[in-house]
């Protein structure tokens, strides 16, 4: 059997009527059992919720992490992408806590789309800098663990094969 291990991750869902009500929103989502979700709502439409959760298949993490969210947010709502699977050098500069600048000059995998960055691709090219590059590696190990899952689930979204459940009435 797998070990258990950490995964750090966004969830992005759009919401089916727009905007949404902050309190309400929240309320919900502590009712859902995600009191420790991180959340955001700064676009109109749209609600972040950042989860650290533990398993052994980050894939079956992040989707039952997103099952458990949609069931506190309201019919309809859809789960857009999740985090991390693209990403900046930027992104994971502030990931691994050092300057965009030190990443640009190492080794990086080819980027995939727009100058960004498979995650998943990216910790092998990191764990070969010494010093703060691959420090910062071990502290953000549960985000890179999440992105294999994150780029599964950010495949079947686009299949829409995931994120269309309706909340029982």
């Amino acid at each position: 059997m797998a070990a258990e291990s950490e995964f750090e991750f966004d969830l992005m869902f759009a919401l089916p009527d727009g905007p949404a009500d902050e309190d309400a929103v929240l309320d919900a989502l502590y009712g859902a059992g995600c009191e420790d979700a991180v959340v955001g709502l700064g676009a109109a439409g749209l609600v972040g919720v950042g989860l650290t959760r533990s398993g052994t298949d980050p894939e079956t993490v992040i989707a039952d992490a997103a099952e458990q969210v949609l069931t506190g947010l309201p019919s309809g709502t859809r789960l857009r992408e999740v985090r991390p699977d693209l990403v900046s050098l930027a992104d994971v500069a502030a990931r691994l806590k050092v300057s965009r600048q030190a990443l640009q000059k190492r080794p990086m995998p080819p980027p995939s789309l727009g100058g960004l960055y498979r995650a998943s691709e990216m910790p092998p090219y990191l764990e070969a800098v010494p010093g703060k590059v691959s420090d910062g590696l071990r502290d953000a190990r549960a985000w890179f663990a999440a992105a294999p899952g994150a780029q599964r689930v950010n495949a079947r979204i686009g299949l829409a094969a995931f994120g269309r459940r309706r909340k029982a009435s």
